[in-house]
């Protein structure tokens, strides 16, 4: 399976949870079908389930994701092997950004503008169903660019706190 983390590049990442990278890809599988089957219906609803299930994660911790939990008691009951975990940053910041779109997406539909709306949900969307079916989180490697974003983020996710392994500040 690809990771969606480059290798050798949690190496420089703060300490944080390790995650089962077949549940990113299912939570990402869920999001995609839920926002489809809300422009099939024309139903912003599943818009806002789906922004409420990625940004609890986003916000705090893939172990907090609603898909999460659903994965997990999928792993337990089929008996599914274990598979090599990964950093839960990057795909966490992944969410950030998927919530973000979602939540402008949101306000589009609250003030007229539909069009708007569907057009950054299916981007939202089509992302999540890359990740689904390939593995590949554009998401994830943006957290690798070393710009300014990310580290903020890091940096709200860990209270302030720096790795003694290496500085938040990218340049």
């Amino acid at each position: 399976m690809p990771a969606s983390i480059p290798q050798g590049a949690p190496a420089g990442l703060p300490p944080a949870r390790m995650i089962d990278p077949r549940g990113h890809r299912f939570g990402a599988g869920l999001s995609a079908v839920l926002i489809a089957a809300s422009f099939v219906l024309n139903q912003p609803l599943g818009v806002a389930l789906a922004f409420l299930s990625i940004g609890v994660s986003g916000a705090f911790g893939l172990k907090y994701s609603i898909y999460g939990a659903i994965w997990r008691r999928i792993v337990r009951t089929v008996h599914l092997g274990p598979t090599e975990m990964e950093h839960e940053y990057p795909p966490r910041f992944a969410q950030v950004f998927g919530s973000v779109a979602l939540a402008v997406a949101l306000l589009a539909f609250l003030v007229g503008l539909p069009i708007v709306g569907w057009v950054l949900s299916g981007a939202v969307a089509g992302l999540q169903t890359v990740l689904a079916t390939t593995g590949f989180c554009l998401g994830c490697r943006l957290y690798f660019l070393r710009w300014w974003v990310p580290s903020q983020v890091t940096r709200l996710w860990t209270h302030g706190a720096r790795s003694p392994r290496t500085p938040l500040r990218y340049s």
